[in-house]
């Protein structure tokens, strides 16, 4: 990234503007993973990783008008448009469900390879009081996207509404986040492992709540009231 491209913020019509910044703001993400390993997620680091990237100071508290909090939120994003652009949309479609989910997430993780100590801190920092709202709502748009990616609609009838699905992967995507960072196996393949029994168990959950929704209606129904309930006459 050059210097140049970012002062074109102020120079080009207002899409091309966002697709600058964008980009910027990526590619210093990039680089703060390097330092936030040994700095944290940190004011500091944003200028670091700005100069490294050719980009002036105050372009960069443009980008991240809070520093170190602008960082740590625009992690999320990159990654999830890093992963978004791994896949052609057919290819996914010809997966099975599992794989397409399985694919989507390793293709988020897989960028932060060698960076597990400046995500270890980014996990701190998520837990903190400021930020656990915000990191919640991060994920969920995380889901969100890996969900509508897989080509899944926001209703289902096998057991799973946008809810659920979201809930559930959710669990999967913070569970399997956890396990990475400890892990120590060559090319993170116990993650992979580890991500795949928990998908297997989501959709085992999934079966179970439609053979729940089909069953339920078909039981007797009781007298209403704390008598009936009981089994009083």
């Amino acid at each position: 990234m050059q210097a140049e491209e970012a002062t074109k913020m102020d120079d080009t019509g207002p899409g091309d503007a966002a697709d600058v910044r964008r980009r910027t703001k990526g590619a210093i993400v990039e680089a703060a993973l390097t330092h936030a390993a040994f700095d944290g997620w940190t004011d500091d680091t944003v200028l670091y990783a700005a100069a490294e990237c050719e980009v002036d100071s105050r372009t960069a508290r443009r980008l991240f008008p809070r520093g170190g909090k602008d960082l740590l939120a625009a992690v999320d994003d990159w990654l999830d448009r890093r992963m978004l652009r791994t896949f052609d949309p057919e290819a996914l479609e010809a997966m099975p469900v599992r794989k397409r989910i399985a694919a989507l997430v390793r293709a988020r993780f897989e960028p932060l390879d060698g960076h597990e100590e400046a995500m270890r801190r980014a996990a701190l920092a998520h837990a903190m009081p400021w930020a656990a709202g915000s990191s919640a709502r991060r994920v969920w748009r995380t889901a969100d996207r890996i969900w509508e990616a897989a080509g899944f609609p926001d209703t289902s009838a096998d057991g799973f509404s946008r809810y659920s699905r979201r809930g559930l992967l959710v669990g999967i995507l913070a569970s399997t986040y956890l396990y990475w960072l400890d892990d120590r196996s060559p090319n993170h393949a116990d993650s992979w492992a580890f991500l795949d029994r928990r998908i297997d168990d989501a959709l085992k959950f999934g079966r179970t709540t439609a053979g729940l929704t089909r069953w339920l209606p078909r039981l007797p129904r009781g007298r209403s009231g704390a008598g009936a309930s009981q089994g009083r006459p």
